[in-house]
């Protein structure tokens, strides 16, 4: 096996291994969702969950479907997401040249993630990388609203937004590189609670308010409040663009896990 091409970990599982279903699956997410009008703001960056197509895939697509617009302009991805199974501290590069996916093989930056491995937070390790879903499910959407792109996959340990946010504004000024954070919400309350606590964690986002946002109310907490911290420094704004959980879509309403799809621009 190549080592140099790090291989999907969750296809058949979380996503479709055919690549004909899977991009059947994802162009009817994004037939469902309503598309970007054309005064819409360019996102700068999106928060979009990442479970199981069948819970998540339907909200995911409504923040990727706010970047078809501009297809052609991302030509780099920024993406982060928690660690799930190894735990570390600090954010995770991989030493992989590509990334693959049932619809084929994304390049990574390699020259790009080198110069952010000198910084003291981020560090090669593969191990975080070689079965987390946190960034693979977003992959085969990335492949689909965008033309040709290069990837800095980085899963985010232990660590706090002010490292989060360092890493980010090497990119933030960047027009030609998206930024997509990795995040479900709330876990395993029942439907109405779920929605309480994820509507005000949204509020959070919204109203860049990092310090709003608590360990249990979103498992990508703290990319996510790196993000939020840089755009209040920039003077960006947040949008909410959609808000379910998986009693919504695909699962019982006793045990739910909160999704969000935000923008930032």
């Amino acid at each position: 096996m190549d080592k140099t091409i790090r291989q999907t970990a969750v296809a058949g599982s979380f996503y479709p291994a055919d690549p004909v279903e899977l991009q059947q699956m994802i162009d009817g997410f994004m037939r469902n969702t309503a598309p970007a009008t054309n005064d819409a703001p360019v996102p700068r960056a999106i928060i979009a969950p990442h479970a199981g197509y069948i819970y998540s895939g339907p909200v995911a697509a409504s923040a990727y479907a706010r970047i078809i617009p501009a297809h052609n302009k991302f030509t780099r991805v920024v993406l982060l997401g928690p660690s799930h199974r190894v735990p570390f501290r600090g954010l995770a590069a991989s030493s992989a040249s590509q990334f693959a996916t049932p619809l084929g093989l994304i390049p990574l930056d390699t020259e790009k993630i080198n110069t952010l491995v000198s910084l003291p937070q981020v560090q090669i390790l593969d191990d975080a990388h070689l079965y987390e879903h946190s960034l693979e499910v977003h992959l085969p959407f990335l492949q689909t609203v965008l033309d040709e792109f290069t990837l800095i996959p980085l899963v985010v340990g232990e660590t706090n937004p002010e490292e989060v946010a360092q890493v980010l504004e090497h990119f933030i000024n960047d027009e030609h590189t998206l930024i997509v954070i990795s995040s479900d919400l709330s876990h395993y309350l029942d439907y109405h609670t779920a929605q309480q606590r994820d509507k005000a964690t949204s509020q959070a986002i919204e109203q860049l308010k990092p310090e709003d946002i608590g360990y249990e109310d979103a498992c990508g907490r703290n990319p996510v409040k790196g993000l939020l911290q840089l755009a209040k420094q920039f003077h960006l704004e947040a949008e909410i663009v959609d808000l379910r959980n998986s009693g919504d879509t695909a699962g019982p309403r006793d045990q739910v896990v909160g999704y969000g799809a935000y923008i930032i621009h």
